[in-house]
């Protein structure tokens, strides 16, 4: 596999024929052909090989959730308390080592108290589960390019001799960090152990994690929903320890060949119920149809909490429970949501602002606030509302028998209405803190701005916005919120009537 590196074309990787044919990375391709004309030879995608390397450390999820990529050819797995499971170090990496091939993919695994030692034995030593404290004997044969340093760095200790990791070793630090800066005495320091060497997984580690591995494979959406129904039973005990319950669900299908499929749930309220859980997947597995692509089957199924909350257990009696209709609704709210998707369900959440189309907003139901009173949770607002508000105020034509005296009829969307009962006005006024300042009118001739006339042109632009609310009813008994904004005698035109609402 090759690059371009400036106008070079160089090789890139190499397959374990091709290492043996004397061929080395960085060499350029017109001089691997010259040594082998019949050697094939293809363009490197970065973009593929990391989506490549990132489909495989999905894949390693199944060992241990902390996996870190390593470069563009290397994955780190911590694997502290998950061998076990595994049979020990030594079964685990022969259980890689099976599956890897299976999927077309050429792998070296090495096992070792520090990430730089694994990485060292890996890639120059091969195969191999390194003892506890004997990283030391392992590293000393290898190369200086074991320690991870730069080609630059290796050429340079290569020139004063020190050609192996056992030789930087037996030298004085002092003159090393002189000449060869300090990124020397931390590498090895790190392989040693002697600094710890943080890894940071590409995906965050759950609070709860359950999983289920299989002695046969399922395919069927029935197997997989049996089989999260008992791993959110496993969950629920562990939940009910930590006396939480669970704001997030994630499902992870870990096919035969490598793939691995992701689904994950989102609960309006912390709730630890297997039942619960179950049916959120339910309805999350039946918006994917045909589209889950099961296979050869899932070998095993992990169910994790990535998200918790504390949940309380209470006291029931044997009336009725305000609550119980709460957690009915959520629940028919969590499952909407996980068939299709978390905005379909949506709450209104009141808003500090007295005008009727600021006062509510819509957010998902999920990551709206409860209700934190039952007079606020029947009704946000004090005021009478129309159960129907619109988008955007509609103009009307109103008739009127004097300037101020009541409605007698108006028009709207080219139909008439007459009014037989009216109620009002409730005034709503301008939030004229939010709006832009009124322009300021000319300066005098003296050039000092008339501060009188500012005042004024400001109350009489906060007056023409004041709005007039009027509860209307027509001769059929239907209801209408109506609005007047501004007042009549502040300008030469007169105020202007929009429909707000309808009242059920």
């Amino acid at each position: 596999m090759s690059r371009r590196d400036g106008n070079t074309q160089i090789v890139a990787a190499l397959d374990r024929r091709a290492e043996a044919l004397r061929l080395k990375r960085g060499m350029g391709v017109a001089d691997a052909r010259a040594m082998h004309p019949s050697v094939e030879i293809v363009e490197a995608d970065a973009q593929a090989d990391r989506r490549l390397l990132e489909s495989l450390a999905d894949w390693c999820d199944r060992y241990t959730p902390l996996v870190a990529l390593d470069g563009a050819d290397g994955l780190f797995l911590d694997i502290t308390g998950c061998s076990h499971l595994f049979g020990g170090e030594q079964a685990l990496v022969a259980d890689m080592l099976r599956r890897f091939p299976e999927q077309g993919i050429e792998a070296r695994a090495a096992v070792a108290d520090t990430a730089g030692a694994a990485w060292a034995v890996a890639r120059f030593h091969g195969d191999a589960v390194v003892p506890e404290g004997a990283a030391a004997g392992w590293l000393a044969p290898l190369p200086p390019a074991a320690l991870r340093l730069a080609a630059a760095t290796c050429t340079a200790l290569d020139s004063v001799g020190l050609r192996t990791v056992e030789a930087v070793m037996a030298a004085p630090r002092a003159p090393l960090v002189r000449r060869f800066g300090r990124e020397i005495v931390l590498r090895l320091d790190q392989a040693l152990g002697l600094i710890d060497e943080a890894l940071s997984p590409r995906l965050p580690v759950p609070e709860l994690s359950a999983e289920r591995r299989l002695a046969e494979p399922i395919m069927t959406v029935e197997d997989i929903e049996r089989v999260v129904l008992t791993l959110a039973g496993a969950l629920e005990e562990a939940l009910e320890r930590r006396g939480a319950g669970a704001l997030a669900l994630r499902l992870f299908l870990f096919r035969v060949d490598g793939l691995v499929a992701r689904l994950s749930v989102g609960l309006s309220r912390p709730a630890r119920a297997p039942d619960r859980m179950a049916k959120l997947f339910h309805e999350r597995l039946a918006t994917l149809g045909d589209g889950l692509d099961a296979g050869c089957g899932f070998d095993l199924v992990r169910l994790t909490v990535p998200s918790v909350a504390p949940l309380d257990m209470r006291q029931t009696d044997l009336g009725e429970d305000r609550r119980d209709d709460e957690d009915r609704l959520a629940l028919f709210a969590d499952r909407v949501c996980a068939r299709f998707g978390r905005n379909a369900v949506r709450k209104p959440v009141p808003v500090a602002s007295h005008l009727p189309e600021r006062a509510v907003a819509f957010s998902p139901y999920a990551e709206a606030p409860a209700a934190t009173s039952a007079r606020e949770a029947e009704s946000p607002a004090t005021a009478e509302r129309p159960l129907r508000l619109f988008k955007r105020p509609e103009p009307i034509e109103v008739m009127t028998g004097i300037p101020e005296g009541p409605l007698l009829n108006f028009r709207w969307r080219r139909a008439h209405y007459p009014v037989v009962r009216a109620e009002g006005p409730e005034r709503i006024g301008s939030e004229w803190w939010l709006e832009t300042p009124p322009v300021e009118r000319k300066q005098d001739e003296t050039g000092e701005a008339c501060e009188a006339g500012r005042k004024q042109a400001a109350g009489e632009s906060a007056a023409q916005r004041t709005r007039d609310y009027f509860r209307v009813e027509d001769a059929e008994g239907r209801r209408y919120w109506l609005y007047r904004q501004g007042l009549y005698g502040l300008s030469e035109e007169p105020p202007r009537w929009f429909l707000h609402g309808v009242f059920a």
